[in-house]
């Protein structure tokens, strides 16, 4: 279960949700209070609190302003806000609400301590009654691995660190694993993952791992790796650099959002395919120029090394488009295009389906993880027409930099059912309730529900296996009973 949401009650301090058009009133019925708030100066500011004591002198109640006009961030600030101790809220909240106040609280725990000793512990919340606990823990704990992967510096998150975390979920989850390195990525046909990260002192690969039900729907995720980008002999200025650890934000997103859709036993084959890189600069680095065979057959000419993610993405979508699969969605740190146009907070996504875009973006909306479709406009086509190669990695201009970049990877997609590209933040540049400025999931919790509620999973779809031979075997055995 989520580490700061707790079923011990005794010690609680009861929380009260208040705005600041309802607080006149709530005085008015607490007349005893009205000292006590006028001395305090509480306003009902959204994101505020106030302790109301009691007699004795400890904490008998906290009133709080709802901090966001979001359901699910509104509490989110308080565990690090409250002193350390156990809380509970005091409000008759539906199932809905009562899930997305424990996510926000929840996320709002979140602390990356690895280098750095948390200076205090989260405030602990009782669950809220009505709250769907696995969820709650599944989502979390998925958001918290892509939080951790890309907030460790590239010294401790290259290729092979990255593909490690990957392995070690896969083999937990019961996954069959395949792993290539090095120039095994030539002797298997994936040339522009091996160009982008062949300068690298620490070598290129590619995860691929398969889990779930082989004749359940296939649904394929792929995640840009790039664990550190230098931007090539294109080289990045100083500036450009300082966020670049968060290139493998993609993969990051995508393990997250695996790792929580294998922990609840979503009936889908799932297939998971990370190219993981550095791009870096050597005597071996690729160049501006250079024309690439793909892994599909077509030409790329290099026209800027720094557009590498769209490189080593579409090698790993020729091989996922392959197998047709049902659902093919790929995440990924592409485009600065991207939030110039729409900002950090809201995610840009690209899909081949109006159908599965349309329930997408509402998806998105209704679970606080915001997405905005932009056109896969074909008439800029024309752009990435190569002059000595079937395609150009970029466009001779500046404009319309994310449709570019989708443009170039829809080439290597026709098979699947459907395709959805997500042209990604991975950060929060600066603090919000639940969201810590650095390292997150954009998009990880809309696409998990969308998921979820595409395949449509029930509560046997949530037992482990043998629990369901066990439920199948009493429904058999039943069944006789009723015959005879």
């Amino acid at each position: 279960m989520s580490e700061y949401l707790t079923d011990d009650a005794s010690r609680a301090v009861p929380i009260t949700p208040i705005s600041k058009d309802a607080l006149t009133h709530w005085v008015q019925s607490h007349p005893r209070q009205r000292e006590w708030l006028n001395l305090t100066g509480f306003k009902a500011d959204a994101g505020s609190f106030t302790f109301l004591p009691r007699s004795g002198g400890d904490a008998a109640r906290v009133l709080a302003a709802r901090g966001d006009d979001e359901p699910m961030w509104a509490f989110a600030a308080l565990p690090m806000l409250l002193p350390e101790g156990v809380y509970s809220i005091d409000s008759d909240f539906d199932g809905a609400q009562a899930t997305a106040a424990a996510l926000g609280w929840s996320l709002g725990s979140y602390g990356f301590s690895r280098y750095k000793a948390a200076r205090r512990a989260p405030a602990s919340l009782v669950w809220p009654k009505h709250a769907d606990r696995s969820d709650v823990d599944r989502i979390s704990q998925g958001v918290f691995l892509a939080r951790d992967l890309i907030n460790t510096p590239t010294e401790d998150m290259g290729p092979d660190e990255l593909i490690a975390a990957g392995v070690e979920l896969a083999k937990d989850a019961g996954a069959t694993v395949r792993v290539l390195r090095g120039d095994e990525l030539l002797a298997h046909n994936y040339p522009t993952i091996h160009a982008v990260g062949r300068a690298s002192t620490r070598a290129p690969a590619l995860l691929d791992f398969s889990w779930g039900d082989d004749n359940a729907p296939k649904v394929t995720l792929v995640g840009k790796g790039v664990c550190f980008d230098t931007g090539g002999l294109n080289i990045k200025p100083r500036e450009g650099m300082l966020e670049m650890k968060k290139d493998m934000g993609g993969a990051a997103i995508v393990l997250g959002l695996a790792k929580a859709l294998m922990a609840g036993h979503t009936p889908i084959r799932l297939r998971v395919l990370v190219p993981a890189v550095e791009n870096s600069i050597s005597g071996n680095a690729y160049r501006p120029l250079d024309i690439i065979r793909t892994r599909a057959g077509k030409t790329v000419e290099i026209g800027n090394t720094d557009a590498e993610g769209r490189l080593i993405l579409c090698d790993a979508l020729a091989e996922a488009d392959g197998e047709a699969p049902e659902l093919l969605i790929d995440f990924a740190t592409l485009t600065g295009a991207a939030r110039i146009a729409l900002g950090p907070e809201v995610q840009a996504f690209f899909c081949d389906n109006d159908d599965v875009a349309t329930t997408l973006q509402e998806t998105g909306a209704r679970f606080s993880d915001p997405l905005w479709r932009l056109p896969i406009w074909r008439p800029y086509r024309k752009l990435i027409e190569g002059k000595c190669a079937d395609l150009n990695n970029v466009a001779p201009n500046a404009f319309a930099g994310s449709i570019i970049g989708a443009l170039y990877l829809s080439e290597f997609v026709s098979a699947a059912n459907a395709w959805v590209h997500l042209d990604v933040m991975a950060s929060n540049p600066t603090a919000k309730p639940g969201r810590p400025e650095g390292g997150e999931a954009t998009g990880l919790r809309a696409v998990y529900h969308y998921i979820r509620n595409r395949y449509r999973v029930t509560e046997n779809d949530r037992l482990p296996r043998a629990a369901k031979r066990a439920a199948q075997q009493r429904t058999r055995k039943g069944k006789r009973r009723r015959e005879m």
